[in-house]
């Protein structure tokens, strides 16, 4: 840079700027391996000029790179006025956007009236072509485009797993059948772990997603699953989500203060920043949709409902364990159950699964357990540790995909989980009944008979009968003698 500072004395200031800028143009060239043609490629100047000024600096320094004399209407059309360009490139800008043709025809006429030379259609096209992309995408497709496009992204990178999960809703394009038979597509919210690209929880519906369907989708995500395929589990250090109602609850706050988990939301109406969960929706659509029947993208009207929801969700789930879990991430370079279980890290886990749900599961009712159990939506829930509670209020919440059992509570206190028989196959049997009536027999006499101890032994010593008073003989008291008194004549 030491001819840098010699230029500055030695060179007019409009050389000094065109030999600095030149020389910031060729420097990767010149120090850091980059070949002339990318470079050319990248500022978008012929390979014979970046090769040309490369050789001018190589021989008399950053002098040489000031010699060139750039003419003033280079890469403009010729015999035209800046307002003619101008107009050209705002007639380019306008929506909705307007062909080439159409906007040559106006100029022409408009160029006519003002006395302009008449640009010819090859000079209007090449107007137009050198427009900014940016600029084209903003004016026609709006600021939400733009920033699609050409944002600049923090990408948030986690640096081992459980450090943070990203999650999301989509619906999906694939026609299925609902409860009642009819064709209808489902909703599929997702918990992604960053780090490794592992899927921690999922849950797929026909009701758009809710405050409910993310506590739930996060139980899943943190409790241990049954499955052997899926190890995933444990609490996370962040949870990343958009500003939707259904992740901004007030709920959904206590219970992240709760179990220590540190909420993010991306900015508001800009979901790019958790483009990892898009992508896995892109992969399901890509890798699993397409090649289930019912797949039903936009031009695809005619496609038929095969699968029920339980149905598809074994599909899927299949997919995801055997499939998506063990295929070679192109950004990781691993496989994500792979990836996720490296390190043999022990994960932090919930006291219990009962506070877990005490925490999540939101939909919470109160009911008074009856004699034949707890009522509910026209079901009755039964089990036979609602027979020390009948006639007491209690919690129930329930997951209303699943309506089979409900979880009840007392006092914040988890009792048991309580089924119906009609919706989930299992039923309290006669004998259990019997056996949980004939305890709370014992255990109410037991307690009768305590408190008719302590109501007997109060009433004997502190409420007995007074005894009947005892018969006295007094004995006669000696009387004095009385003086006698001194009579009158009449005694």
């Amino acid at each position: 840079m030491a001819e840098l500072s010699v230029l500055l004395t030695t060179l007019s200031e409009d050389q000094r700027a065109q030999a600095h800028t030149r020389f910031t143009i060729i420097r990767p060239a010149l120090e850091d391996g980059v070949t002339q043609a990318q470079v050319a490629r990248i500022h978008n100047i012929s390979k014979s000029t970046i090769g040309r000024w490369i050789k001018h600096y190589r021989e008399r320094g950053l002098a040489g790179l000031a010699d060139a004399k750039v003419r003033s209407d280079k890469g403009k059309p010729r015999g035209l006025p800046a307002q003619a360009i101008t107009l050209i490139e705002g007639l380019a800008l306008q929506t909705p956007p307007r062909s080439i043709a159409a906007i040559h025809r106006q100029v022409c006429t408009i160029a006519k009236a003002q006395g302009w030379n008449v640009p010819s259609y090859d000079s209007v096209y090449r107007i137009i072509k050198k427009l900014d992309p940016a600029l084209l995408t903003l004016a026609h497709q709006g600021a939400a485009a733009y920033r699609e496009e050409y944002d600049l992204l923090y990408r948030r990178e986690a640096t081992h797993a459980n450090a943070m999960w990203q999650a999301d809703h989509t619906p999906l394009d694939i026609w299925l059948l609902d409860e009642a038979g009819k064709p209808a597509k489902p909703y599929l919210t997702a918990i992604e772990d960053d780090y490794s690209r592992m899927i921690m929880g999922y849950r797929l519906s026909f009701q758009p997603a809710t405050a409910l369907t993310t506590a739930l989708t996060l139980r899943q995500a943190i409790w241990r699953k049954e499955d052997p395929r899926w190890s995933a589990c444990g609490i996370p250090s962040v949870f990343y989500t958009d500003h939707g109602s259904d992740f901004t609850s007030k709920h959904l706050e206590q219970v992240a203060a709760d179990i220590r988990m540190e909420l993010v939301f991306s900015e508001k109406g800009v979901p790019r920043g958790r483009g990892k969960v898009e992508r896995f929706f892109r992969s399901v659509d890509q890798l699993f949709l397409q090649d289930e029947p019912g797949y039903a993208p936009k031009g695809y009207p005619n496609a038929q409902a095969t699968f029920t929801l339980p149905a598809f969700e074994e599909r899927f789930r299949t997919w995801l364990l055997e499939d998506y879990h063990h295929r070679v991430h192109s950004e990781t370079e691993r496989q994500p159950k792979e990836r996720w279980e490296k390190g043999g890290f022990v994960p932090r886990m919930p006291a219990s699964l009962e506070q877990l749900d005490l925490l999540l599961l939101t939909v919470a009712k109160t009911r008074r357990v009856q004699q034949d159990g707890i009522h509910f939506q026209n079901h009755r829930y039964m089990d036979s540790t609602l027979a020390s509670f009948i006639k007491e209020e209690v919690l129930i919440r329930y997951d209303p995909a699943d309506m089979g059992e409900i979880h009840v509570f007392y006092q914040d206190r988890f009792l048991c989980r309580a089924v119906c028989a009609e919706l989930s196959g299992a039923k309290v049997s006669l004998k259990e009944i019997e056996q949980a009536r004939a305890a709370r027999r014992k255990q109410v006499r037991a307690e009768l008979s305590t408190r008719e101890v302590m109501v007997n032994r109060y009433v004997e010593v502190h409420h007995a009968p007074a005894p009947p008073p005892k018969t006295v003989v007094a004995e006669p008291v000696a009387v004095e003698a009385r003086p006698r008194l001194k009579r009158y004549i009449n005694d």
